[in-house]
């Protein structure tokens, strides 16, 4: 009875969330286009996480910082984390290219080339002023400008580190709205079974079809390697950041992260249910509301593995030759900045995705042709950048607690 109850108590909401689902797959299934008409309601539900995420952001990772007894462990969390960040994407982006060069993905594919909607060009210096700063402060107070927003909160929380104890109230009210939030999570995901549900039978209905279409090769390299680098190489990161058991607590407090992330197709979405995992998990306060969220904007394996998927497909379409160490190594550093450069909302791939045209040099009309790759990528892509951000926090929480770190619950 006792073994029940704890069966229960782990994965109970976890199966109330893929009965939902199945729902949903069912109904998109059934309904097809016409399922679109559940579509607010998942919506109501991605809405409510992303109106909260803004503060969250801000006050998980300024309370986390503002609370650190030692500046060092800071530097040493963001440091590792950075580490962590690049070697997990770089692995993801080398085993995509070995899989794309034993199944190339043009091969057999015959696409028209049409010319793209009108863009804004901005060069990179701009891009890059514009993807860490705003230059007010109302628009940090938007999920558009999310790595401005974080570098705000780090320098909010070092602020008061660095004030020490005149700063102890403002600390407090930092740690108190961290509190709030969470539990302002936990009254949201209340709605999560109807929201993912209604999601699903949206995805599935309007989005099924296209699966079966001209990309369909390109599909059936991207979702196996991707579900083989989940289970495997998550498993290898949880077993080497804490053996057996870490591998056991992982995969009992991740399947609400992946669902959330394969349902709304947003890392930053994910963020809540991801901290509460990695503090089940055991993951120092500290480390997870640093590493989560910033995670959740720049560390995206399964960008990296899709990025890859889409210069070999346009490799393969323009007739060029995708291998030898130039290229490789330039596929993987575009996969890495075109993850970085993405934001953790839907559709944030876009930019990810002007940058693999232009810094390769292709005819803007290559632009729609990767975007479709995007979109049919999208659901698995962010399930493996969600639960990529937990796996990275846990790796950390090895490297700055030590062996015993899962015997440290906070």
């Amino acid at each position: 009875m006792t073994r029940k109850n704890t069966l229960l108590k782990s994965y109970g909401f976890s199966l109330v969330l893929l009965f939902a689902i199945a729902i949903g797959s069912i109904l998109g299934f059934t309904f097809k286009k016409d399922a679109a008409v559940l579509k607010p309601f998942g919506d109501i539900f991605l809405n409510l996480l992303f109106s909260v995420v803004v503060p969250l952001v801000f006050f998980s990772i300024s309370s986390a910082v503002a609370s650190m007894s030692d500046g060092r462990r800071l530097g040493r969390i963001l440091g590792w984390m950075m580490v962590v960040f690049t070697a997990t994407g770089a692995i993801a982006s080398l085993i995509m290219i070995f899989a794309v060069q034993s199944f190339p993905p043009a091969a057999g594919v015959n696409i028209p080339l049409v010319s793209p909607p009108h863009i804004e060009h901005a060069s990179w210096a701009d891009q890059l002023v514009r993807t860490f700063t705003v230059s007010d402060f109302s628009e940090l107070l938007t999920k558009k400008n999310m790595m401005a927003l974080i570098i705000f909160a780090l320098l909010i929380g070092l602020g008061c580190l660095l004030v020490g104890e005149k700063a102890k109230a403002f600390t407090n009210f930092l740690l108190a709205g961290n509190e709030v939030f969470g539990k302002v999570i936990n009254l949201i995901m209340l709605y999560a079974p109807i929201g993912l549900g209604a999601y699903f039978a949206y995805l599935v209905g309007v989005f099924g079809p296209d699966l079966l279409g001209t990309y369909v090769r390109a599909m059936s390299v991207y979702y196996p390697v991707a579900i083989l680098y989940f289970f495997i190489f998550f498993s290898l990161y949880a077993f080497l950041a804490g053996g057996v058991w870490g591998i056991r607590t992982f995969w009992r407090n991740i399947v609400p992260v992946s669902l959330t992330a394969l349902g709304t197709c947003s890392s930053v979405a994910s963020i809540p249910v991801n901290l509460e995992a990695a503090r089940n998990i055991g993951v120092p306060k500290d480390i997870r509301e640093i590493v989560i969220p910033i995670g959740a904007t720049i560390h995206m394996d399964g960008s990296c593995l899709s990025a890859v998927i889409k210069i070999a497909l346009l490799f393969g379409l323009y007739n060029m030759d995708f291998s030898g160490p130039g290229v490789i190594l330039t596929a993987v550093g575009i996969a890495l900045l075109s993850g970085t450069v993405m934001s953790g909302i839907p559709g944030g791939g876009f930019l990810g995705e002007l940058m693999i045209v232009t810094m390769y040099g292709f005819p803007m009309e290559a632009l729609p042709i990767i975007s479709m790759i995007g979109t049919l990528v999208d659901p698995p892509a962010t399930m493996v950048n969600s639960v990529g951000d937990n796996v990275a926090s846990i790796m950390v929480a090895r490297v700055i607690g030590g062996r015993k770190w899962m015997n440290v619950r906070e």
